[in-house]
């Protein structure tokens, strides 16, 4: 079970000094898991077409090379939005046939590059349409090539991650006045376009609501190919956003699960017409990293406990800073790495970070086993949006992050993803080697 392998790992990260007094701070990541979540994502989707299907890992939910290294061997593509994300996924080998670029603000620079490659480009707009058409005039590309439409469905309960509302600053609208038949028209003019793509789901986001918006989608396909009188549009990019669970260990919603609603309510998207791209992140990383962090002092205020640890803002910003949206699980371990089950009933406790503001918690009033100087706290299902993404509150250090395989022996075996950020690296990204640069007279 994913839970005996994240105790063996919290142990032998104690055991083998990985989290010390020096390193208060370790982030963990469960490769066998990591590789079970891409295995059951593509099954589940070739259960229900024999269609070519490119699973394109979102890059923004662990910008880590090797992490992208491991999906690609475990038979993931990768999609990326931004220069320095397609410089990842080609440092990690990810080649640009199973490469996608999508972001709302593309420069001429990012779009040549891209078309010269050969990577998919979903387009977010009609000036962007416009400038792609500018430069294959210039030069010829194999890049596929899409528009990305907002089917304006709704949103979840989570405001800013609703992609699909009426206001998105993403993609084209289409229930705007006249906008779905300008996008029919921009295709008939445009014989190089032949995907659509959409994003519709995101946390908090219910499996209908991301079903509703690929419907929309592929109706316009559809729409788009009648009018053209041929199969202009082959490929649809359906995008990710499936919902993680986090208040257990359980992986709620499956792949499965969704690939058979999708299936049953949009048949004709599986029925080989149609080339499929996902791009999943979250749901495939998140439940299979732990930040763990060791508590320096413990103090009582108001008469409730606190914990005051190493970890807070700069390893789960989001939970800090909208903690009813993000709420994490927190697990206790001893200072040797056991879990922490004895010694009384579980108390009400904060569960603090280290950063100077009085908002830097991890959780609040939260029941857990009394914590004590020396014990662990494990912040869990952070494996996406949490340890990748270091905010430097305070001039804070980014922990070190491992990765980890269990042996049937129990043994636990780490590869450094990252390694532990120094004070010299912090002193030299602050321009500490010019330090009289300002001083200009």
């Amino acid at each position: 079970m994913a839970s005996d392998r994240r105790d063996q790992a919290v142990r032998a990260a104690v055991d083998q000094a990985l989290l010390t007094g020096t390193e208060p701070v370790a982030a963990l990541l469960d490769i066998a898991g990591v590789r079970a979540s891409a295995a059951a994502l593509r099954a589940a989707f070739a259960d229900v077409t024999d269609a070519p299907v490119l699973h394109a890992f979102a890059v923004k939910a662990s910008p880590l090379v090797p992490v992208l290294r491991l999906l690609y061997e475990a038979g993931l593509g990768a999609e990326v939005a931004s220069p320095g994300e397609l410089a990842l996924a080609r440092a990690a080998g990810v080649p640009p046939e199973r490469t996608v670029l999508d972001s709302p603000a593309k420069t001429p620079a990012e779009l040549r590059e891209a078309l010269a490659l050969g990577i998919s480009v979903n387009a977010d707009n009609h000036q962007e349409l416009a400038r792609i058409g500018a430069l294959l005039q210039q030069a010829p590309s194999a890049s596929p090539l899409g528009l990305r439409v907002n089917p304006q469905i709704g949103g979840g309960t989570i405001e800013a991650l609703s992609t699909a509302t009426s206001t998105s600053k993403f993609g084209i609208a289409l229930r705007d006045e006249g906008a779905r038949a300008h996008v029919v028209r921009t295709y008939l003019e445009r014989p190089w376009l032949t995907r659509l793509h959409t994003h519709s789901g995101s946390q908090g986001v219910p499996l209908s609501l991301l079903v509703t918006g690929i419907r929309e989608v592929y109706e316009l396909a559809e729409e788009i190919n009648a009018a053209a009188g041929r199969r202009q549009v082959d490929t649809i990019d359906i995008g990710g956003g499936l919902p993680v669970n986090f208040a257990s260990d359980e992986e709620t919603p499956t792949y499965a699960e969704y690939a058979r609603l999708l299936a049953a309510e949009v048949p004709g998207l599986f029925d080989g017409r149609y080339g499929l791209v996902t791009e999943f992140g979250r749901s495939l990383l998140a439940k299979h990293g732990t930040v763990l962090a060791r508590v320096e002092y413990t103090k009582t205020s108001g008469s409730r406990p606190i914990a005051v640890t190493h970890a807070g803002v700069q390893v789960a910003t989001r939970t800090v800073y909208d903690p009813v949206s993000w709420p994490l699980r927190i697990a206790a371990y001893d200072a040797k790495g056991l879990p922490k089950t004895g010694g009384g009933p579980a108390v009400d406790q904060d569960v603090a970070g280290p950063a100077c503001f009085a908002g830097d918690l991890l959780a609040v009033k939260r029941p857990l086993p009394l914590l004590e100087p020396g014990d662990i706290v494990a912040a869990l299902d952070t494996g996406a949006y949490y340890f990748a993404h270091h905010y430097a509150y305070n001039s804070l250090a980014r922990p070190g992050v491992y990765g980890f395989v269990t042996d049937d022996d129990g043994s636990v075996r780490f590869a450094t993803v990252r390694p532990p950020q120094t004070v010299d690296e912090i002193v030299a990204e602050a321009g500490g080697g010019r330090p009289d640069v300002l001083l200009l007279g």
